[in-house]
């Protein structure tokens, strides 16, 4: 079975999709990745029985770069002869369904990993939204990496029960428990918090993702500071890309906080599970998520989660049982939370353990990928039931 998956940037199919690609060649499979060229390539290129192939793929709007992108994505289908085109990202997502359906590629999937246009407004939400609606049309089959994502885009209209699915508890690749575990003990507390400069014995709360407003940058740095005041002490650790945008309010919330003792921004770094190893809450104050990946990578170590009640986390978190939830874009409310879990270690202990074992019960990429193979070799199985019959 010859499966291309495709994504816009190296960096997620590295660090989503990676373990999951070395399962499917594995397990057999002719696995391609296609992306643009970027940091990762070279550890992608080096994932054994994987050809790694580079297209551009802007992500914002530019109709030259997309239009000599989807040349170069039909190009390539029509070469690789692929029985499977698999993508993830939005605009991965529409040039490669344009480019397979044109390329006569059989079975074209996608999975959605949260909507940008849930931000957006007036012209350029229709055009996301209209985007969307397109990948669902163009395909095969699409999922959804949470239900709560599916119900949502059915009830937008993006797309309908039949043609949206959900594969087992959800997320996209579960979560690698192996790695997860082991970093407990690879990453000792005491030690990976005098690297970081960490008073020992003060709660730490881990923040990991794309430091930019979707992520609910500005309510944590502003709920850090109502920590501050409430004399309960803690640290915050910010671990991710800066993708500010020039987004002048994030900026100066940004400058506010960079002499901060209590404040650690890290920016991007490739083990992002040393920084999870020292928490003692993750904190994700997002505005759209897919399912939030890192919450059962947290979960998987016996962290607990705040977060928002968002369409994907509502998944990810059992409010009240395995973390907290609260509305987005409150900083009040996301500190309250966060002040909860702080003054009272037994309830983040009984959290922690619900969580984990609820990621270990759900979530285990074993599970997850055995899951996405055999979705994969019935859809095969159907092509070739179709093929026959049309002889």
């Amino acid at each position: 079975m010859r499966v291309c998956r495709v994504a816009t940037v190296p960096f997620f199919l590295l660090h989503h999709l990676g373990e999951q690609t070395r399962f499917l060649a594995l397990s057999g499979c002719e696995v391609d990745l296609v992306c643009s060229t970027g940091p990762g390539c070279d550890e992608l290129a080096r994932i054994p029985g994987v050809a790694l192939f580079a297209v551009e793929i802007p992500r914002k709007i530019s109709p030259l770069a997309d239009f000599l992108a989807l040349i170069r994505l039909y190009r390539l289908f029509r070469k690789r002869s692929y029985q499977i085109m698999h993508s993830t990202t939005p605009k991965a997502g529409l040039l490669s369904a344009l480019a397979a359906r044109a390329a006569g590629v059989p079975i074209r999937l996608h999975t959605f990993t949260g909507q940008p246009w849930v931000e957006m407004h007036g012209i350029l939400r229709w055009i996301a939204k209209s985007c969307d609606r397109s990948i669902v049309s163009l395909n095969t089959q699409c999922y959804a990496d949470s239900s709560s994502q599916k119900d949502f885009l059915v009830a937008k209209g993006v797309g309908s029960h039949a043609s949206l699915s959900v594969l087992g508890a959800g997320s996209l690749s579960g979560v690698d428990v192996n790695r997860w575990e082991g970093a407990r003990e690879q990453f000792r507390k005491d030690e990976t918090r005098t690297y970081l400069g960490l008073p020992l014995g003060i709660p730490v709360i881990v923040f990991v993702g794309r430091v930019t407003r979707d992520k609910g940058i500005v309510e944590l740095l502003r709920a850090a500071k109502l920590l501050d005041s409430s004399g309960i002490k803690s640290s915050l650790v910010i671990v991710g890309p800066l993708e500010t945008g020039g987004d002048v309010e994030l900026e100066r919330e940004l400058a506010e906080i960079r002499s901060s003792n209590t404040v650690h921004l890290v920016g991007y770094d490739p083990h992002p599970d040393r920084f999870l190893a020292n928490a003692d809450i993750l904190c994700l104050p997002s505005y759209r998520e897919g399912f939030g990946n890192v919450v059962i990578e947290a979960a998987v170590m016996g962290i607990p989660s705040v977060g928002t009640s968002i369409v994907g986390l509502t998944d990810s978190v059992v409010t009240g049982v395995t973390g907290l939830l609260v509305p987005p874009k409150n900083a009040q409310l996301l500190a309250d939370s966060l002040l909860l879990l702080l003054r009272d270690a037994e309830l983040r202990e009984k959290m922690g353990k619900a969580a984990r074992e609820r990621a270990l019960r759900l979530f285990d990429a074993r599970q997850v990928n055995d899951l996405l193979l055999k979705e994969y070799q019935r859809l095969q199985g159907l092509a070739d039931l179709k093929n026959a019959h049309s002889r």
